[in-house]
């Protein structure tokens, strides 16, 4: 029997109240739904939660998930969703935190990072570069790339038009590769520096 095949046969007897199907069905696809979701969420034991609330979403769904269609990309729609979610509430605590901040920060303090932002700039791997991505973007390189799913497939699971997913896919290749560039130069410019100095 196919993983798919196992999974709806599952999803079928969670839908007829086995609760250990569903349990049997978290333990098949738990560890690649983690992997997934910690490389869009930096938080380690944000993830973790996040990742519960993935499954407590998807098992109040089942009811509504036609089990024609696929379960993985499904299961990674509800995942997706779910990370969206989390992303707009940090980013909304983010802010409040940084306009409390800003109430409270003495004005004409600067501080300089440039030093800083240089050695991690010149430091940074590939994966780093994907996740300062913008989230859209981040999410097709995601699912295309780090899950192998096909662009129709990420289609589907992010409800997104086939064209939007390739150029999406094409902007983050574009963004990478500039980005890279940017590194080099920068690396140029600190070795010349070094050997000037």
């Amino acid at each position: 029997m196919s993983e798919e095949n196992e999974y709806i046969r599952l999803v079928r007897l969670t839908l007829a109240g086995n609760h250990e199907a569903y349990g049997e069905l978290y333990e098949k696809t738990v560890a690649d739904v983690y992997r997934t979701v910690r490389f869009l969420v930096r938080d380690a034991a944000d993830a973790e939660d996040l990742v519960q609330e993935i499954y407590i979403h998807a098992y109040r769904s089942l009811a509504r998930y036609d089990t024609g269609r696929a379960f993985w990309p499904w299961l990674m729609g509800v995942s997706m969703r779910q990370v969206k979610n989390y992303r707009r509430r940090k980013l909304m605590q983010f802010q409040f935190r940084q306009r409390i901040e800003q109430m409270n920060r003495d004005k004409d303090r600067e501080v300089d990072f440039s030093t800083h932002l240089i050695h991690r700039l010149a430091n940074r791997h590939l994966l780093d570069q994907v996740q300062c991505l913008p989230y859209k973007l981040q999410q097709v390189v995601t699912l295309h790339y780090f899950n192998e799913f096909s662009q129709e497939e990420v289609a589907d699971i992010l409800n997104i038009p086939l064209g939007t997913v390739k150029s999406r896919i094409h902007a983050a290749l574009t963004k990478l590769r500039m980005k890279q560039q940017r590194l080099s130069e920068i690396a140029r410019k600190v070795d010349n520096a070094n050997e000037i100095g």
